[in-house]
């Protein structure tokens, strides 16, 4: 800025200065001064991270793969099954190397929705239930979901530091408003002629909340978890520029040495996720009824054990009535000879 120039009305922005760039400054010398505080959730996060990604790097990918498509035939059905399967094969056999990277992406993206369902699932029905918590919460939400994602990775690396941590917290941000969005969304639309007439018959706002609302709010509830895991995915690439590990950093590091080989093999194998997860919570809105049966464990593979199970009492019990009957001929016979 000229300080010599005179004010101009037509231009005044060149003259006047807010001081917002060094209040931003005060903030990242408060985040740094105060990182001790953050540090227990710190700690939590980055052994839950470590847990679930033991686990999906201990299991076999043969056994993995059919635990997930067994999942999948539980929750989505037999068609949904057979591309789940097909598509992790194929990420299997994208590079030797792919499979441990996407269990990583994995279990980021699978702590990351879990985190945004216990914050976002409880803020949405709080949403849903007050007209004036839902207008707080609209320009919060509004900021989180239109900022750049450039913008918090900042904060958050002044906080936590790089690592795993910092990715699941910027995908929290990321991907949380979505999920709050639609949870109120769904819960408002109830219709509230189906409230009422549960309040008629001495419901409680508790039965009415979990037996009436969520249940007929699931579809669009599970539309937001949906989003929230299409979201976590998407920030994977820019996560990995504070060294979140898994298939977007093999991404980054492929662009960093125009390595075109190795960024198709990350890209294709998020998208594989992609589709996985998108299948599977896709399939868990429908209904037992539309799928042909009434509860959900009537289909899938609980269901053909059930039905295996039930196959197997109805032949022993025909075995033992053709017993008791055979018996029964016998002592007839017996007491035919006897006369």
């Amino acid at each position: 800025m000229n300080d010599d120039s005179a004010f101009s009305p037509l231009d005044p922005f060149q003259y006047l200065d807010l001081g917002i760039a060094d209040w931003a400054d005060g903030i990242k010398q408060w985040a740094t001064a105060n990182r001790g505080t953050i540090q227990p959730v710190k700690h939590f996060l980055n052994d839950s991270i470590n847990s679930v990604e033991n686990v999906f790097q201990t299991v076999p990918p043969t056994v993995m793969i059919v635990l997930l498509t067994l999942l999948a035939w539980q929750l989505s059905g037999r068609r949904v099954a057979i591309i789940v399967c097909i598509s992790l094969v194929a990420l299997g056999l994208l590079d030797p190397g792919a499979w441990a990277l996407a269990m990583t992406t994995l279990a980021i993206v699978l702590c990351s929705v879990i985190m945004c369902l216990v914050i976002g699932f409880p803020l949405g029905v709080l949403a849903a239930k007050s007209d004036r918590f839902q207008a707080a919460v609209r320009p919060v939400l509004d900021t989180m979901q239109t900022i750049p994602a450039f913008v918090y990775l900042v904060p958050v690396v002044m906080l936590v530091g790089i690592g795993n941590v910092s990715g699941v917290i910027v995908t929290i941000v990321f991907a949380v408003p979505p999920l709050i969005r639609l949870t109120a969304l769904g819960i408002r639309q109830v219709n509230q002629s189906v409230v009422e007439a549960a309040r008629a018959f001495g419901a409680s706002p508790s039965q009415i909340m979990l037996k009436v609302e969520l249940p007929l709010a699931m579809p669009t509830i599970m539309a937001g978890v949906n989003q929230a895991i299409m979201l976590s995915l998407s920030m994977v690439v820019i996560a990995s520029m504070i060294a979140v590990k898994g298939l977007g950093n093999e991404v980054l590091r492929a662009m960093g040495r125009l390595d075109a080989g190795k960024a198709i093999v990350g890209g294709l194998g998020i998208v594989i996720l992609a589709i996985v997860l998108d299948r599977i919570t896709q399939g868990v809105t429908r209904s037992g009824r539309e799928r042909g049966y009434r509860h959900w464990w009537q289909g899938g593979p609980t269901g053909l054990i059930f039905a295996i199970l039930d196959a197997c009492k109805r032949t022993k019990q025909h075995d033992e009535a053709n017993q008791h009957e055979q018996t029964r001929l016998r002592k007839v016979k017996q007491e035919q000879g006897g006369e």
